[in-house]
């Protein structure tokens, strides 16, 4: 795996290969990330099936309340 750095005043790309402990790094960045989605998008979900919920007890049909949250 590489690292590439750009000297934009020179114009000089050097791709760098990175040591194992950058690899490890990169990939608990990369799980922390993926961790962090998940979680945004649970809540979201969350939130959405709550609105469709309320929009459910004021008489729409989920797929009218769907159409509402866009």
């Amino acid at each position: 795996m590489f690292r590439i750095e750009h000297n934009v005043e020179s114009n000089e790309i050097i791709e760098i290969e990175l040591t194992d402990a950058e690899i490890v790094q990169r990939e608990k960045e990369h799980q922390a990330a993926q961790a962090k989605l998940a979680e945004v998008n649970a809540e979201k979900n969350a939130i959405d099936n709550a609105k469709i919920a309320a929009y459910t007890k004021l008489g729409l049909t989920a797929e009218e309340a769907k159409l509402l949250l866009g």
